[in-house]
C-alpha cells in the first residue's frame, strides 16, 4: 500500500478547516505542512492565504492560548508566555494576551494549584513552603504570588479553626 504526497490544496483545505474549528498559530500550522512532505514555497502560499482569510491571527490565538491555559490548566503567566514564545509568537503579542487575560482566571488557578498541593504540606514547615513554592513557580507563578497563595491558605485554615 503506497501512501500518497498531499497536494498544496487538499492541505490548504484542511488547514482552513482545522482554523475553522479552532485557534492555531502558523508556527503549529508551518510544522503540519512540513510533515505533510510540502516544501517551503508551498508552506509559505498555504500560511499566505489563510492569514489573508482570517483563518490564522496571532494576536486571537495568544489570547484564546492564555485564557485557557490560565483557566483550564491551571497555569501562571510565565509559563503560558514561555509556551508562546516556544511557538514563536512575538513577545508585544504575548504581553497583549496576558495583559487581556482576566486576572481573577490567574487569581483562581494560583489558590487551586496552592490548595492542591497544600493538602500533603505542613505549611509552619520551611521544608514544606519550599516544596509549594517549587510547584507553584513550576506552574508558571511569581514568588510574589507564592506568597500570596502561602498567605491566603494560612488565613483560611485560621478561619476554620475558629
Amino acid at each position: 500500500m503506497t501512501r500518497h504526497t498531499p497536494t498544496p490544496d487538499s492541505v490548504r483545505l484542511r488547514l482552513a478547516g482545522l482554523c475553522a474549528r479552532s485557534e492555531q498559530c502558523e508556527y503549529d500550522l508551518r510544522r503540519k505542512i512540513a510533515r505533510a512532505g510540502l516544501t517551503a514555497e508551498d508552506s509559505d502560499d498555504i500560511i499566505g492565504f489563510l492569514r489573508r482569510e482570517r483563518f490564522i491571527d496571532d494576536l486571537r490565538f495568544s489570547r484564546a492560548f492564555a485564557r485557557d491555559k490560565a483557566r483550564f490548566s491551571g497555569w501562571g503567566p510565565a509559563k503560558i508566555r514561555a509556551q508562546l514564545s516556544a511557538r514563536r509568537i512575538p513577545s508585544s503579542v504575548i504581553a497583549e494576551a496576558l495583559e487581556a487575560t482576566d486576572t481573577s482566571d490567574l487569581h483562581e488557578s494560583l489558590i487551586k494549584a496552592a490548595k492542591a498541593k497544600a493538602r500533603n504540606l505542613d505549611l509552619s514547615s520551611r521544608q514544606d513552603q519550599a516544596k509549594l513554592c517549587r510547584h507553584l513557580i513550576g506552574r508558571g507563578f511569581s514568588y510574589s504570588d507564592f506568597r500570596k497563595a502561602v498567605a491566603k491558605l494560612q488565613e483560611d485554615a485560621a478561619e476554620e479553626s475558629d
